[in-house]
């Protein structure tokens, strides 16, 4: 007769900051193991991160790639979610502080707190910036651009020079993807505003730094990429670096300005401020440098992974991606099962299987495991298939579904709502906003959240 489970308030509890999909992979791992988990979180929602930009220029909504946490636990009696923002990590203690709640003791824990978009110091861009990195970030951006047209077709002079210049800086996938998406919310519009044209008035600046768009790439992808951007109406511009930015110009290290008033900042992010809080080596973007088995040094029941953790590759680190977060989740969460047979430790072995980036319609790139690459209408094809199965849910995968083919045979963006929050008083941050911008439209960066890819 085998020994009776031991009841749940007896189990190691085991601590996952963030609900990205870093700490969602690692919860759902642990979800019928013999422990406690607690996943904290700001916000009580997964986001589905590599869609940010489709919310950005209304071809979703916010619900189309957010998933309540709770929901996906419903029933489970291992995994509890909470909602708090982490404000200190006592690994002495084994504790975890969080706003306005009563600290967390762990027998484990797990940092998967993600990444937030950085400036590298670069003076300007966080006052005046639009970074990428979390729903309120898209609807903010949405607001702003819709918000540009409205003002221009209602005071066209009074607008200013660069009222409808959208400058997005940074040639990686995020920055690719705004800009493809950009032409076409171009077009859309030009159905809504009959007193100008939208696609002659309205032009997207893609400003990269390096030699060419999508730098994890091979030359050809990467030349197909400008290509077909070029094509359809988007001023790529590699190595161009930014010097500053003014509230209505973009001051380049060339010497050049270029006249705007939406500076959409997609040239980079750094670990959550979280990675600090454990007083351990951090890589120069602020990652924590882990041991092969995803633990922090000198502490071996904490584990860092997603995009906070430097976890060494065949080639440096691994990149950021939603695949390395995924993979380096369940591989933390297995190390604690493992430990709790006495087992002994795995090194972490990352498997990669491509990358894909959208231009836009019909148009993507894809590189797959054994050099296999695809490009066109073919990888544009792919890209949908895959992103909507990964959503979380059943409802977000038919949702973004029926958005997506509603808009692909339409021409037609949907979701261009302008959305006006009210700033209100909050135990988590406090009111942005002012009179002449709302609260709703207001660029950010960036907060410490517990969120993760």
């Amino acid at each position: 007769m085998s020994p009776p489970s031991p009841s749940s308030a007896e189990r190691p509890h085991v601590v996952i900051v963030g609900a990205g999909f870093a700490g969602l992979e690692a919860a759902k791992t642990l979800r019928d193991a013999p422990v406690r988990v607690t996943l904290v979180d700001r916000n009580n929602y997964h986001k589905f991160q590599p869609l940010l930009y489709e919310v950005a220029m209304a071809g979703l909504e916010p619900d189309d790639i957010a998933h309540n946490v709770r929901n996906i636990f419903q029933g489970n009696e291992t995994v509890h979610f909470r909602l708090g923002t982490v404000t200190g990590i006592n690994p002495a203690l084994q504790t975890v502080s969080l706003r306005n709640s009563d600290p967390l003791s762990y027998d484990h824990l797990i940092l998967a707190a993600g990444a937030v978009s950085t400036d590298f110091g670069i003076p300007g861009v966080e006052e005046h910036g639009y970074p990428l990195k979390n729903v309120p970030d898209a609807v903010a951006l949405r607001n702003r651009v819709l918000r540009q047209f409205e003002r221009y077709d209602r005071q066209r002079d009074a607008a200013g020079e660069g009222a409808l210049t959208f400058v997005v800086v940074g040639g990686g996938p995020t920055g690719v993807e705004m800009a493809g998406a950009f032409v076409e919310l171009f077009d859309t519009l030009n159905d809504d505003f009959a007193r100008f044209d939208t696609r002659t008035h309205a032009r997207c600046i893609l400003l990269e730094m390096e030699d060419g768009l999508l730098p994890p790439y091979k030359r050809p992808q990467q030349r197909y990429t400008e290509t077909v951007l070029e094509a359809r109406g988007v001023d790529v511009r590699t190595g161009t670096a930014v010097e500053r930015v003014d509230p209505n110009q973009v001051h380049l290290q060339s010497g050049g300005a270029i006249k705007t008033q939406t500076l959409v900042w997609a040239a980079g992010v750094e670990a959550s401020p979280v990675a600090g809080m454990v007083g351990t080596e951090q890589a120069r973007d602020g990652r924590v440098i882990v041991n092969p088995d995803l633990s922090v040094p000198g502490h071996p029941t904490v584990y860092a992974v997603g995009d906070m953790a430097a976890i060494e590759g065949q080639d440096g680190y691994e990149p950021q991606l939603a695949q390395v977060a995924l993979q380096s989740g369940r591989h933390a969460a297995r190390q604690i099962q493992r430990d709790l047979r006495s087992g002994t430790r795995e090194s972490f072995s990352y498997w990669d299987l491509g990358q894909m980036a959208t231009i836009g319609r019909n148009a993507a790139v894809a590189e797959f495991a054994g050099g296999i690459s695809f490009r066109g209408a073919f990888a544009w094809f792919l890209w949908v298939v895959i992103h909507i199965a990964k959503l979380v849910g059943f409802r977000n995968r038919l949702s973004a579904f029926v958005n997506w083919a509603y808009n692909y045979f339409t021409y037609n963006r949907s979701a261009r709502l302008i959305l006006d929050v009210m700033s209100a008083p909050s135990d988590e941050a406090p009111a942005m906003g002012t009179e002449e911008t709302p609260a709703s439209e207001q660029p950010s960066l960036p907060a410490v959240e517990a969120s993760s890819r």
